[in-house]
């Protein structure tokens, strides 16, 4: 059995989305000949959703190593509160002595706290063992440098500093990087033009597979969400996922859909409730509405409620199981996948997504018979839109409530947890080839 030694900071019972990749693959490595090792960082030390339900799916067996941070009333004073700076030497010690101690054949890196993957390149100097990495966004990003792009989160002062330092650690790591695995079909594109020591064999695009198991198992776990009362006779039309001003332009065409349609035929929207859960990652007291104010402007906030708090796992696939709909509200950014996408069809429930006409979203639900898409080009205005969401908005509410899609099961196998290992796997092995 070869040995992978997979770096994870965020880890059960934190409830980030970058953990779930690894955490859904974990019971199928043996099959394919691989033994996992784990280094992840003390969850007493981050901050963030904790979600003990997380931690109960993965098995004890797991060989698994917890690096410390600095703490942080010591580096707050030089500007460092991120754990994943304040833990990196811990990683980089704890990382060797694994090495040292365990001998995996390769390491992978599988976490959005970029910097960590710099190891990579210093393990790959010291002890000759390949690594990979999972992009699952972009490290160094131009995004908001493109005309008639938002104001960056932070400010372009600070952005552009957090970018400046992206773009020498992600040359510097992918300069001897075995295999990039990327959630998104745009990224890949982007690193061969960038990078000019890459090549295409050296690059795969790998989704987050669909973990069945979860849905199998929320029944026993009894989860009781409290976004909305699924007995109240109402249709409840849902979204679970972040908010954010890349996103404006699905919102706009969504609610100016509703608004004409309601216009029409008011008494058919007498019952409709529009949830959107989870649309900030800051904590509740600095989180920022970003989906109200479009539907107060539109004259929907009354059936639009947002929850911009996260919750955690188990219930967020709960809200999708007892919703009436799914809602896929997508951004601006042709190379934005999102990775809740599986959930929303493993929820067996009407989806209706906006999404850019490049993403990988409208290839998977069209391929799978699992949902409509309405898609939408850069230069689009939601009035662009309009007619093809009022069309599908009443489609939407034509259907009886319990209505399941007939989803074409046997071609979203491709996409289940088991297969996106196997994926993985295979890359594994061509790496130590």
């Amino acid at each position: 059995m070869k040995k992978v030694l997979i770096v994870t900071p965020n880890w059960p019972p934190i409830s980030c989305p970058d953990i779930h990749r690894v955490r859904m693959s974990l019971q199928f490595f043996s099959d394919f000949g691989w033994e996992p090792l784990i280094l992840k960082i003390n969850p007493n030390e981050q901050e963030g959703l904790k979600d003990e339900d997380l931690s109960r799916t993965i098995c004890d067996s797991i060989q698994t190593w917890q690096a410390e941070c600095f703490p942080k009333v010591w580096t707050r004073w030089i500007g460092i509160q991120s754990v994943g700076l304040r833990s990196f030497f811990h990683l980089a010690q704890l990382g060797s002595e694994i090495i040292k101690a365990a001998k995996p054949d390769l390491i992978f890196f599988s976490t959005t706290m970029f910097h960590v993957m710099f190891l990579g390149r210093y393990w790959h100097s010291q002890y000759g063992l390949p690594y990979v990495l999972d992009f699952q966004d972009p490290w160094f990003s131009d995004y908001y440098s493109r005309p008639q792009a938002l104001k960056p989160p932070g400010g372009q002062f600070k952005y552009g500093l957090s970018q400046a330092m992206a773009r020498f650690l992600e040359s510097w790591t992918l300069r001897r990087v075995s295999h990039v695995i990327s959630v998104s079909p745009q990224y890949p594109k982007t690193l061969l033009k960038r990078y000019s020591w890459l090549h295409p064999e050296q690059l795969t695009v790998i989704p987050f597979g669909a973990s069945e198991t979860d849905f199998e198992q929320l029944p026993s776990l009894n989860i009781q969400q409290k976004i909305f009362d699924r007995n109240d006779g109402k249709r409840h039309w849902v979204y679970v996922g972040r908010g954010g001003n890349d996103m404006t332009l699905a919102l706009r065409s969504l609610f100016l859909g509703i608004q004409c349609e309601r216009y029409q035929n008011p008494e058919q929207w007498q019952s409709v409730q529009l949830h959107f859960v989870g649309t900030s990652y800051a904590p509740k007291h600095r989180s920022v509405k970003t989906v109200e104010p479009i539907a107060q402007e539109l004259g929907v906030a009354d059936l639009v409620t947002e929850h911009t708090h996260r919750i955690p796992y188990f219930e967020a696939l709960q809200v999708l199981t007892d919703s009436d709909a799914i809602l896929l509200i997508g951004s601006n950014d042709s190379g934005y996948t999102a990775s809740k996408l599986y959930p929303c069809i493993l929820a067996r429930k009407p989806i209706l997504a906006i999404f850019h006409q490049e993403s990988s979203v409208v290839d998977i639900l069209h391929h799978c018979q699992a949902g409509r898409a309405i898609t939408f080009a850069p230069e689009n205005q939601p009035e662009d839109l309009l007619a093809e969401v009022k069309i599908q908005l009443q489609k939407l509410l034509s259907l009886p409530k319990g209505y399941q899609p007939e989803t074409n099961w046997t071609a979203f196998q491709p996409y289940t947890s088991r297969e996106m290992t196997r994926k993985q796997c295979a890359i594994f092995d061509q790496c130590l080839t």
